[in-house]
């Protein structure tokens, strides 16, 4: 049996026992039973309070569902919705009621379902459900009022039928449906003329003068509604159409508005020829009134009454969906600096007052252009300038938008003033991405905060380019160490006196298989920033480990020391040492035979804890390096609390030597001087980037005791530094 034939439908089976139910935990039967006790006083239905949860307990899990699967929140939304109506809940207060705590409730509720969904996409998903439950309930609604249409039209048919046996007691009933009726009837002849009309439609049209009231059945059509609704009509009239409906909005004597639901409908006589026209009208104000309501709540933000993320996104798209190639839009990303320290320190009812507030001004700042402005969650707001004329227009907008945050704000007895971040984008509009384009415009806040509070930044797509392109680096190397893409060069390291190569510095290089081979100043910073030099820096340890014991089983006493870079990121590796003493006992070399270089910013400030495990490593018999030297601190005076035993003078020391013009020779005293410390502090003396035969003489003559440079060689694979150490025949 269809809507209002009396019977209570159940969409499927709900079993009696709430505790043994497949289906429903706690969560599923205490949001039912709610939801039972708040509609049930509001219908006219025949079940029980308990009978009403257990139905609302299979309701309550498609809910679920609906938020659950994104491709089933409509169907399933309206399905709920028809439910209620299928149920006899047809007071408006009941749909009202029932969106008002699923909105309030349901993800609360049901927090640890919906925990793998983020927040914006489950209140998107919300809002587009509790849509769905209105127009499945509204158009259930109007199927029963239209059944009941119907039944009244028969009862019509009926009583003329009747009337033929017996005229008097057929009419009799007919006038009491007639004048008993809820909605608003009219019966006219087959020209249109109204013949008669009861009470009802006197409420509806507002007025009891029958004086006042329409008086053709082509006034409830009226000219100015759609051509194609008048054509149905007179199709209607000439017999050619049984029937016509539209919603309808009138405007009563007192100037009010009704919106209502018209069926006008043709009756025949017993041959079939065209007898009475039959004006049925229902009041659908109040419905139309909730959907209106629920429509604006689903695109608009509850807090500032913004626009919200989905309304945004609407409008963008229409915009980038166009084919004018001459048209831009401009996007102003707005973030507040420092927001979370308001709602930590005063609450987050300052918080939401302030955003309020803030809301307000960005909405008069932009009125007068009338620029969109939509809050996209927390304290971010984006405007969207349609017709942008370039970025100068959005850098003004930029400085207005920041002007008018300027001011503090009074807020609960709170003088706050806040400064905020700006991200500007400005594109063609015609075949834009808008995620694309919002994307651009998260990041490009992002630079703006980077570079400071309460400024903007300009998108910029070669920075972008930059920025994509270290980070597809960054995410590749996990799968360039697994597969083999790190190799290890070698540089030799020679003692100046003699020139015989004593140690070889170990370099990282990158065979990376589109961009080629990439050294260290490409990646290092970035594997430092992710994490990955630590299984980096492990890799290139056991390599240069096995390396190390090769030479040792080829030239004995001879071979050189391995001198292997070690960031300070593994140095806060609780395990390190172990792991490295580990490592070298596994290639079975000598700890004295490797030299961990630190460079000197990252030697100079570790933890307690790092400090500690670095001297940990020298106690073992490694050798600690500084690096770089002269690049940072150069305080030769603090390295005498250091484990250090090697120190590497950066090769700007190096290019400094070469003398003067006019005979300075400051490069040269600043050399010496940083060797004699050196010395007496204990240390050995590398100096770095040495090209010429010059530079390598001038620093044997200051007493430096080893060099490395491109004079002696370039960093190469391993069988190079092997030839240099094998006896020339």
């Amino acid at each position: 049996m269809g809507r209002g034939s009396g019977v209570i439908k159940f969409r499927s089976p709900v079993k009696d026992n709430p505790a043994t139910d497949d289906g429903g935990g706690p969560s599923t039967h205490g949001f039912a039973d709610t939801w039972a006790a708040t509609i049930w006083p509001t219908g006219f239905v025949s079940m029980s309070l308990r009978e009403t949860q257990l139905h609302l307990l299979n309701t309550t899990q498609r809910l679920v569902a609906a938020l659950t699967d994104p491709t089933q929140t409509a169907q399933l939304g309206r399905s709920v919705g028809e439910e209620l109506v299928d149920a006899h809940f047809t007071n408006p207060e009941a749909l009202e009621l029932s969106l008002s705590l699923i909105a309030s409730r349901l993800l609360k509720d049901f927090a640890p379902q919906l925990r793998h969904i983020n927040n914006a996409e489950l209140r998107s998903r919300l809002g587009l459900l509790l849509g769905a439950i209105a127009a499945g309930f509204s158009t259930a609604l109007r199927d029963v009022t239209f059944s009941e249409q119907e039944q009244i039209r028969r009862a019509g048919l009926l009583a003329r039928e009747t009337t033929e046996r017996d005229l008097r007691g057929s009419e009799a009933r007919f006038r009491a449906v007639f004048a008993g009726a809820a909605i608003g009837i009219a019966i006219a002849d087959i020209s249109g003329n109204i013949l008669h009309f009861n009470p009802a439609m006197e409420q509806i049209l507002g007025d009891s003068s029958e004086a006042h009231l329409f008086s053709s059945v082509a006034q409830f059509v009226d000219l100015d509604d759609a051509p194609e609704l008048w054509s149905q009509y007179q199709r209607l009239v000439n017999g050619e159409q049984e029937q016509v409906q539209s919603e309808k909005r009138y405007v009563r004597p007192d100037g009010s508005v009704v919106w209502a639901d018209m069926v006008i409908s043709l009756v025949r006589d017993d041959n079939g020829h065209p007898r009475y026209l039959v004006v049925l009208v229902e009041d659908v104000s109040e419905r139309r009134r909730l959907q209106t309501t629920l429509h604006h709540q689903a695109l608009h933000d509850p807090l500032t009454g913004l626009p919200n993320r989905t309304l945004f996104f609407d409008r963008l798209r229409r915009l980038c969906n166009q084919h004018d190639s001459t048209k831009r839009i401009g996007l102003c990303y707005l973030d507040l600096d420092r927001f979370k320290a308001v709602n930590d320190s005063l609450g987050h009812h300052v918080g939401d007052k302030l955003l309020v507030e803030l809301a307000e001004r960005l909405a008069r700042c932009t009125a007068d252009a009338g620029h969109i402005v939509a809050r996209m969650g927390g304290d971010e707001f984006v405007v969207l300038v349609e017709d942008c004329e370039g970025t100068r227009q959005l850098k003004l907008l930029a400085e207005q938008l920041l002007e008018a945050l300027a001011a503090p704000f009074e807020i609960a007895d709170h003088q706050l003033t806040v400064s905020a971040s700006i991200g500007l984008v400005e594109h063609q509009a015609a075949g834009a991405d808008p995620a694309e384009l919002l994307k651009a415009a998260d990041i490009t806040l992002y630079w703006a905060k980077s570079e400071g509070n309460g400024g903007w930044a300009l998108h910029e797509s070669e920075r972008r380019g930059r920025q994509v392109a270290r980070y597809e680096l960054s995410a590749a190397m996990p799968r360039a160490l697994a597969h083999g893409e790190f190799l290890v060069e070698y540089q030799p390291l020679v003692r100046l006196r003699d020139s015989v190569t004593i140690g070889t510095e170990a370099l990282v290089r990158w065979n990376h298989p589109v961009l080629g081979r990439l050294g260290p100043q490409h990646f290092i910073d970035l594997a430092e920033e992710t994490g990955q030099i630590v299984p980096l820096g492990r890799w290139v340890f056991e390599q240069s480990c096995a390396q190390a014991a090769l030479w040792s089983a080829e030239f004995g006493a001879q071979a050189p020391f391995v001198s292997i870079n070690l960031a300070v990121r593994q140095l806060r590796d609780p395990g390190i040492v172990a792991e490295l003493i580990s490592i070298a006992q596994a290639y079975d070399v000598a700890p004295q035979q490797l030299q961990l270089e630190l460079t000197e910013s990252e030697i100079m400030g570790p933890s307690d804890e790092a400090l500690e495990r670095l001297r940990t490593l020298a106690d073992a018999g490694f050798v600690i390096a500084i690096d770089d030297f002269g690049t940072g601190y150069s305080n030769l005076a603090y390295l005498r609390r250091l484990p250090v035993q090697a120190l590497k003078l950066a090769s700007s020391f190096v290019t400094g030597l070469q003398q003067d013009p006019n005979g300075d020779r400051v490069g040269e005293e600043i050399m010496k001087t940083l060797i004699h410390l050196s010395h007496i502090l204990g240390l050995h003396v590398t100096a770095e980037g040495i090209e010429t035969d010059e530079q390598a003489r001038q620093l044997r003559d200051l007493g430096c005791d080893n060099g490395q440079g491109w004079l002696f060689a370039k960093p190469g694979p391993p069988e190079t530094i092997t030839e240099m150490l094998r006896p020339k025949t």
